[in-house]
């Protein structure tokens, strides 16, 4: 299963390692993608559920634009 979400305020590739890291935390997770330049995290798993990562995002600082 994969799902894409828009993050907001990523600045820098230090951003993009936060987000990286704390997602790639998320229960189910196998794989995380985060492309700075449009704000774009893609999250690749198994039964990874989307409050999960909303707050990993969250923990790492940024926020899943609604």
């Amino acid at each position: 299963m994969t799902t894409t979400y828009a993050v907001e305020g990523m600045t820098c590739e230090h951003c993009v390692r936060s987000v990286t890291e704390e997602v790639a935390e998320v229960a189910g997770v196998e794989r995380v993608e985060v492309d700075l330049a449009s704000g774009r995290l893609v999250v690749h798993g198994a039964g990874v559920e989307d409050h999960a990562v909303h707050a990993a995002v969250g923990e790492a600082g940024y926020a899943i634009a609604p």
